[in-house]
């Protein structure tokens, strides 16, 4: 299993990041779809290879084709729109939210699979680079639709570990020269 290849990479003095992985991913309420989308959406916002080439077989496993090609279009749209809004919101000059965005963002409204999937790992891509106005965009939606927060924090705590875990072993793997 590449979860149990994952862990035994994360250095003993980031064991907390190894039980917490084992917990988000193993004990999770999350329905396999949500789960594994995020799980996916997240391996690819982290932008670490080793945390990516390890959990894409499983989440791929898990995941009908379309979910699969849905979590990673939520990661691609994630990467643009949350430097787009975040610098929007960032930049003093509030003259620019009233700027047309023209950018192209059809899968948002065609994802492929069920509108609280996808706005689910496009919350947590959200989380991990720290866009604000992404975020509680996307759980405006979710809460509307009924997402209990729980499920909101369990995406986020999924978010969270994921990319800790992609920090922790590029990090050491940079530190061993490799």
């Amino acid at each position: 299993m590449a979860l149990d290849e994952l862990k035994s990479a994360i250095p003993d003095f980031a064991k907390d990041l190894k039980l917490n992985l084992g917990s988000v991913i193993g004990n999770s309420e999350l329905p396999q779809q949500q789960l594994w989308g995020t799980v996916l959406a997240c391996a690819i916002a982290s932008r670490s290879p080793k945390v990516l080439l390890e959990l894409e077989p499983e989440a791929k496993a898990n995941l009908s084709a379309e979910a699969y090609t849905a979590a990673k279009s939520a990661a691609a749209i994630m990467a643009m729109n949350n430097v787009f809004y975040r610098t929007r919101h960032l930049l003093s000059d509030p003259e620019y939210g009233n700027l047309r965005a023209g950018l192209r963002m059809n899968v948002i409204g065609k994802p492929g699979v069920e509108k609280v999937d996808f706005e689910l790992w496009s919350l947590a891509v959200s989380a991990i680079n720290g866009c604000g106005q992404c975020l509680d965009s996307h759980e405006q939606v979710l809460r509307k639709a009924g997402v209990d927060r729980e499920t909101v924090q369990e995406a986020v705590k999924i978010a969270s570990v994921i990319q800790a875990v992609g920090v922790t072993l590029d990090s050491e793997a940079v530190l061993a020269g490799q």
